[in-house]
């Protein structure tokens, strides 16, 4: 088997994506960033326009506000009617969509390189005189509010997710849904959304991400031609909270309609700046991470306690983020008795070294899904956006490097230094039954 993944990664290895490393960057008088990389293995280019803001931007009281903007952009300008973005994009045979984190928003399409300069336009017009206060205000408000009540209110899963996060962190702006909290989503208001609007959807607040089948300098006069001529910005406020250090154990309990209880389990970490970020994410994959994971054969395959299991680090965090447990109990089980095997199979990992096999199972499965992950030309420009979002796209290429450098006992003491009990925060899902009407 670890020959197979070996010659797996030796083929990747001869075909990988263009590098990181070849990506152009210009900054336009204006402060908007371009960053442009040619792949020409596929006639087609994808264009990205990346805002730094999300819901981490956002005040107490106004949370969502970055994600109903998100909504509001697809509404018109004085130039294109309201709804009518999508339809030119599919019309010229490319495909689009918007999404919005707690550190970015994202505005995208793929096209081919005889029809991209479609999409250039549109994206530097709603940029500069997207209509927000129209009849279609409260009716996409609506369009949100339902939004959440699907995805998150009625999915016990994402609710106790949102719960939880809202315990882990006391002070940061990563407690708030990215969604927003319902309440604050129904008083927002025409002004609070042209405010942040006009605060953060400035070119000196966002960047260009390009890749696919184009020359740069042809690529650049059109953006240039189109994006150039909007004005700079002021400086939007900058985030400047930080979480204070947990000294204790915290937990949260969601009583909900659901059909399985679910233990959530998040401890504070720090992101990709931090040199532990890469021994972190080797962890997640050690801990759950596939069927031969520990916290699957021991859960899910031998004491069938648990439906699933998953283990999550992202450290493509503008601020130190957390890293999470998260396993669906089995019918009749007590999460208690679940929580109390995750335990034990932490407390391993903070007093042994993992198997060299692990860590090698571990760096093979990052390195492939990290090279399958940019086989496309979305891929790479999502790459790209993301680290440039949050630290700067030159990072990507030292990731496999990264990895590759940790070692047995690197694991161990990141584990022993960032799962402490003591910096946890536990949430758990208690089915109940429907009330009656």
């Amino acid at each position: 088997m670890r020959r197979v993944i070996f010659f797996l990664l030796l083929v990747l290895s001869w075909t990988t994506p263009a590098q990181a490393s070849q990506v152009q960057e210009v900054i336009l008088e204006n402060g908007l960033k371009v960053l442009l990389l040619e792949d020409h293995k596929s006639a087609a280019v994808t264009f990205q326009v990346w805002y730094r803001v999300g819901s981490r931007n956002e005040q107490d009281g106004k949370s969502g506000l970055s994600h109903f903007l998100e909504h509001m952009m697809f509404k018109g300008t004085p130039k294109v009617g309201p709804e009518e973005y999508s339809r030119i994009i599919a019309k010229n045979g490319g495909n689009s969509n918007a999404f919005t984190s707690e550190d970015h928003t994202v505005y995208f399409a793929t096209m081919s390189r005889d029809k991209i300069g479609v999409e250039i336009e549109l994206e530097a017009d709603r940029m500069a005189s997207a209509l927000l206060d129209g009849a279609y205000f409260d009716p996409e408000k609506n369009v949100v509010m339902e939004e959440r009540r699907l995805r998150t209110e009625d999915n016990p899963a994402t609710a106790l997710a949102e719960v939880t996060g809202a315990v882990a962190y006391t002070v940061h702006p990563y407690r708030r849904p990215v969604i927003g909290w319902m309440a604050d989503i129904q008083a927002l208001s025409r002004d609070d959304l042209r405010k942040h609007y006009q605060t953060y959807y400035v070119p000196n607040n966002a960047f260009i991400v390009v890749v696919g089948d184009f020359a740069t300098q042809e690529m650049l006069a059109k953006i240039k031609q189109e994006f150039a001529k909007i004005p700079r910005g002021a400086e939007p406020p900058k985030v400047t909270v930080q979480e204070p250090p947990q000294r204790g154990e915290r937990r949260v309990i969601l009583k909900k309609e659901a059909e399985l209880p679910v233990l959530e389990i998040y401890y504070h970490v720090p992101n990709l700046k931090d040199a532990d970020s890469f021994a972190l994410d080797l962890l997640s994959v050690v801990l759950a991470s596939g069927r031969s994971s520990r916290l699957y054969q021991e859960l899910v395959y031998h004491k069938r306690i648990a439906r699933s299991v998953s283990a999550d680090y992202d450290g493509l965090s503008v601020d130190p983020s957390v890293f999470s447990l998260t396993a669906q109990v089995m019918p009749d089980q007590d999460p208690s008795q679940v929580e109390r095997a995750v335990d034990g199979l932490v407390a391993q990992v903070r007093s042994e070294r993992v198997s060299d096999r692990e860590v090698e199972k571990a760096k093979n499965q990052v390195e492939a899904a990290f090279i399958f992950g940019q086989d496309s030309i979305f891929g790479q420009a999502m790459r790209v956006g993301q680290y440039e979002s949050v630290a700067k796209w030159q990072l990507v290429d030292s990731y496999l490097a990264g990895v590759r450098a940790v070692t047995a006992a690197d694991i161990l003491r990141v584990a022993k230094k960032y799962l402490d009990p003591d910096q946890r925060t536990v949430g758990t899902l208690i089915p109940v039954k429907e009330k009656s009407q």
